[in-house]
């Protein structure tokens, strides 16, 4: 192909080839405090010899060599290694050296304007008004300036003086949270009882991003809010106090431990469940007066079919309360902005500035072509029907070819061409993700990938040490080690997906971003759901499940190729089958769906959006609810009379199932019922039938047991999703005691139904009776999930017992703690205290994941379940015992709740004690604290 002069986004060398510097050589030893540190070659002889694509000379495979799947010799199964597909160009060569590329160059030359030509792009610039500690946060965080396009967002009308609303757009990469966070801060330090509220749409971005803000608010009293007005503080009343006036982040989610009210935050970084319940508990209370800005990011998922009316109820609400508040929005994909800006009635603005710049290719037949070429498929492919062969497709050059494997488990092209973009990556230095289509393919991709990188041996010794103490840091979770992670990982391979426990994936996060892992394997869900980058980023298929990614998603994937500071460009690689070429080529130029209202494409979201602001008190009239429902991002979407009629049928659904009452004066009120339901976050009609099920062990409760309370914990939401394993029913229920016996024929629950299923019946669904039955055995069967944890059975060994994922295991956990949470509340509001007082008890065993004995133990850091169960067997039965314990007595009750005995060398024996010391010297300071907070409380 002849060469041409490259654009921005249109090159024909991969960058993967020049390497950071040298085309041949590459750092060896990751820099602390990057991002992600580079792992490369022991030698060049190991570059030549693995056929990396860096030399002109011919590659020869290697002969199969034999390797063991892990560096101990703890029986690690050995298998042989398989060798990675060459990647060639059209002419042969493996390398095509015509200069550095226009990336290398564009080192030597100001890409972006610093802050010494326009000083506004220094966060310390007076028109930001923020402290120097703030400034110096950032600073530390790497963050020393910003991006002409922040510097323009910010600038906008009235937005640093928070007298606008904004939303915006910028690329996934593009330092988009960055405005929201100084907006933010701004408004949370302008006033000393000023509150902040951050909604993401996923767990694991809850964390994440409290762990951000936490170092961004370090030491930052908010006395010390410079340039913003501040009371005299001639009496030091406003002197910085530890527990009051530095600035408070906490997370809210479901599972969370922590149970905060609106009083123990200024910021709070919540779910959209969370922040929608934050709301209605603060607007009813009056205490919302406090809150000045709220961030909504991932603003798109407002028309997600299943959770985005939450975040129109919730922004709704705040639009209505008429105090000085800044809503902020924020997506990377968005493309309707107009609507959302004039709904919001604030300012909009739109980038699409990447600090990174990034290459997208596709690849099909083995064939790599550019993303500009990828329009002329359509007809290339049209013309030439899928044989199964790799010939390519005629009239179109590819940019360069992944030749055929002998290897039968590279057979397959996809496959194959993935493991080999993968192996090219890795052997260049560079960290690798990729995206698979399901869980068991994450597994396949990795133990692949893992086979062809350098073995164990060659790695280099500072990077074998970290891997073997990922290993160990896997081995000592109470869930053990997964046997296929522990085949991977010594390669610094590993796979990421929700059947794992959220501390392994936190593990394999930290890991891969630090460098000691260079490629991660992931479902589709990691893609949005934490920010982890790289070099490369290749798409194993196109589809989640059986269905194509939409083009949102699929830009979130892509979106995470390159990372700033590290690399000088992305670069993204969608591997194809030929019968899906049509349809991917067509997906990779699909634009973006237009956001829109989803209020009324079910009738049960209107209903509780009008119950919601009746129960709170927000609207009592049929006039100020017209003017909620104007507010709405429907009303500026959807023709008005639809509207109307969809309200006047909800009002009188809601009348109907005795919700809400309307008084000679035309007056709304919500019944007891009705403020239950919505003290608990349920959907209208999912709290009727709760009503029924707490009305029915009202009149007769199950106390000699735990199974009935149970029951009542496990969620009604989306349990057609539930997977009955009901041989595993069936044996449960052959074990069942009296007493949960009698919860089966209080709840109607048959167990000739159950045997039924497990000859291949089906559990019938077309009734309203016949779907609460089947709701009841889902509920139940989770129920018995919920008792095995409650009796200290480790999460592993009930995902066995279940034939489930323990992720799935421990999400089910930590879902029903938050549904026990809604409970509780449920019972309280309805008056039912006796009921409340015993789902209580029980919902601080589910937390505890431990019998009642173990309540006071369980309240320790790091003691939980097993572990309070061996320290309570060595004597160490109350928080006191514990208190007064010097860390060495801890250290053999530490040993041996281990949950693997793992041989090891001296040295690795010495450093896996010391860590267990460290560990048991934080047990030892939360016992104390949790000690002296019981004297405390004795002496009061």
């Amino acid at each position: 192909m002849a060469d041409k002069p490259r654009l921005l986004g249109s090159w024909h060398t991969s960058a993967v080839q020049f390497g950071p510097e040298n085309p041949q050589r590459y750092p060896t030893t990751p820099v602390a405090g990057q991002k992600r540190g580079y792992a490369a070659f022991s030698s060049q002889q190991d570059a030549d010899r693995n056929g990396t694509g860096l030399q002109r000379r011919a590659v020869l495979p290697r002969p199969h060599s034999t390797i063991r799947s892990d560096s101990d010799s703890n029986g690690a199964v050995e298998r042989p290694q398989l060798v990675a597909s060459a990647i060639e160009y059209p002419d042969g060569s493996v390398t095509k050296n015509d200069g550095p590329s226009e990336y290398s160059q564009r080192q030597m030359f100001a890409a972006t304007p610093t802050s010494t030509v326009d000083p506004l792009l220094s966060l310390s610039h007076p028109a930001y008004g923020l402290p120097e500690q703030l400034v110096a946060n950032f600073a530390a965080l790497g963050i020393k300036a910003i991006y002409p396009w922040q510097r323009q967002c910010l600038c906008g009308p009235g937005l640093l003086e928070g007298e606008k609303n904004l939303v915006y757009s910028a690329p996934t990469g593009g330092g988009k949270s960055l405005v929201a966070d100084v907006l933010m801060l701004r408004r949370v330090l302008e006033d000393r009882a000023a509150k902040a509220i951050v909604v993401l749409p996923y767990v694991a971005l809850v964390q994440e991003k409290v762990r951000w803000l936490r170092s961004i608010v370090s030491g930052i009293p908010r006395a010390d809010a410079a340039n913003l007005d501040m009371p005299d503080d001639s009496h030091g009343f406003w002197a910085p106090r530890a527990d009051k006036d530095t600035i408070r982040v906490v997370g809210f989610f479901g599972g969370s431990k922590i149970r905060a009210s609106w009083a123990d935050f200024d910021i709070a970084v919540c779910t959209i469940e969370k922040a929608n319940s934050l709301v209605n508990t603060a607007i009813e209370d009056c205490s919302i007066s406090s809150l000045r800005a709220v961030v909504l990011d991932e603003c798109h998922m407002i028309d997600d079919d299943y959770r985005g009316y939450l975040i129109e109820l919730m922004t709704t609400k705040l639009l209505c309360l008429g105090q000085p508040l800044q809503i902020i929005g924020m997506s990377a994909t968005l493309t309707n902005i107009e609507l959302l800006k004039r709904w919001l009635q604030g300012h909009s603005y739109e980038t699409r500035y990447r600090p990174v710049p990034i290459e997208e290719h596709l690849v099909c037949d083995g064939k790599i072509y550019g993303s500009e070429t990828t329009a002329a498929l359509l007809k290339a492919s049209a013309a030439q029907p899928d044989t199964g062969s790799q010939c390519g497709l005629p009239g179109l050059q590819p940019m360069r070819l992944i030749k055929p494997s002998d290897h039968k488990e590279l057979a397959d092209p996809v496959r194959n061409a993935v493991v080999a973009l993968a192996n090219e990556t890795v052997r260049a230095g560079y960290g690798v993700l990729v995206f698979a289509s399901s869980r068991a393919g994450c597994e396949s991709d990795a133990l692949l990938i893992s086979r062809v990188l350098p073995t164990f041996a060659e790695a280099d010794p500072l990077i074998q040490e970290k891997r073997l103490d990922l290993l160990g840091d896997l081995r000592s979770l109470s869930t053990g080690l997964d046997p296929k992670l522990e085949q991977t990982i010594p390669f610094g391979v590993a796979f990421h997906h929700a059947g794992l426990t959220t501390e392994e994936r936190e593990l394999i996060a930290n890991a891969y971003d630090q460098g000691v892992l260079k490629v991660c394997v992931a479902t589709c869900s990691l893609a949005a759901g934490i920010n982890l980058p790289a070099r490369r980023v290749i798409l194993h298929g196109a589809r989640m499940g059986r269905d194509l990614v939409g083009p949102a998603m699929l830009r979130q994937m892509r979106g995470r190729a390159g990372r700033k500071g590290k690399d000088e460009v992305g670069e993204t690689y969608l591997c194809c089958r030929r019968s899906d070429l049509d349809a991917v080529v067509d997906l990779m130029h699909a634009e973006l769906p237009q956001v829109s209202s989803c209020l009324i494409s079910d009738k049960r979201r209107i209903q509780r959006a009008l119950l919601e602001i009746i129960a709170i008190g927000l609207a009592t009239s049929r006039e100020s609810l017209d003017d909620y429902v104007s507010r709405t991002l429907l009303a500026y979407s959807t023709e008005p009379r639809s509207i109307q009629e969809h309200v006047e049928a909800s009002i009188a659904e809601l009348q109907e199932m005795q919700f809400v009452t309307v008084d000679e004066y035309g007056s709304f009120e919500a019944t007891r019922l009705g403020k239950a339901i919505v003290a608990s976050s349920l959907d209208p009609e999912d709290g009727i039938f709760i009503h029924d099920e707490l009305k029915r062990a009202l009149q007769a409760f199950v106390m000699d047991g735990d199974m009935h309370v149970l029951y009542h914990f496990t969620p009604v939401h989306d349990l057609g999703g539930v997977m009955v394993n009901w041989k595993a029913f069936w044996n449960e229920i052959q074990q069942l005691d009296d007493s949960g016996l009698r919860v089966m024929h209080l709840l109607g629950l048959k167990p000739v139904v159950v045997d039924n299923m497990l000859r291949g019946g089906i559990l019938r669904e077309s009734t309203a009776e016949e779907k609460e039955m089947a709701r009841r055995y889902r509920r139940f069967y989770l129920a018995l999930q919920l008792r095995d944890l409650c009796n200290e059975m480790p999460i592993h060994r009930v995902a066995e017992k279940y034939d489930m994922p323990r992720g799935s295991i421990q999400n089910l956990a930590q879902t029903c703690q938050g549904f026990a949470a809604g409970m509780i509340k449920f019972c309280e509001m309805m008056g039912w205290g006796a009921m409340a007082a015993a789902l209580d008890h029980f919902s601080e065993r589910l937390n505890a994941g431990a019998r009642a004995d173990l309540l006071a133990l369980s309240k320790i850091t790091f003691v939980k379940s097993r572990t309070a169960r061996i320290f309570w067997d060595n004597g160490f039965k109350t928080i006191a015992a514990v208190a007064n314990a010097h860390p060495e007595e801890l250290l053999p009750v530490l040993m041996q709740a281990q949950p693997n005995k793992v041989k090891l060398g001296a040295k690795d024996e010495q450093k896996f004690k010391d860590k267990l010391l460290a560990k048991a010297k934080i047990i030892a300071d939360s016992a104390n604290r949790l000690w002296e907070m019981e004297l405390e409380y004795d002496y009061e």
